[in-house]
């Protein structure tokens, strides 16, 4: 069994659940049902399945859950981009999460592979 919270890759997604949150506020109301709400449950997901995942029994699951949790983090990366395409956010704005947010799909992509390569 495995404890999530002991996993870098949960507690970054737990910190941008925050800021993302936070940037979401910006947005125009006429967008709660649209691309907040989206962004907002893209965010969540990330951290979501990671726990999840480490409840499950094999290690072929526990990266299955992973990988969905790195899909939700480039549907919110691509959220975001749409939300500066749109004029809803600066590029100051948005820019410095987009990067944490590929900084966490990196780090996904190497526990995954970490993950892999142990079998």
């Amino acid at each position: 069994m495995r404890n999530f919270r002991e996993l870098n890759v949960w507690k970054d997604g737990r910190i941008l659940v925050k800021e993302v949150y936070t940037l979401t506020k910006l947005l125009p109301d006429s967008e709660r049902f649209g691309l907040i709400s989206r962004a907002n449950r893209s965010v969540i997901s990330i951290p979501a399945n990671i726990a999840e995942g480490c409840g499950k029994y094999s290690e072929k699951d526990f990266v299955r859950f992973l990988q969905i949790s790195l899909g939700s983090a480039y549907e919110l990366e691509n959220h975001l981009i749409l939300c500066q395409d749109l004029g809803f956010l600066s590029p100051d704005a948005a820019d410095c999460v987009i990067e944490k947010i590929q900084r966490l799909q990196q780090k996904i992509v190497s526990f995954i592979k970490h993950i892999k390569s142990k079998h």
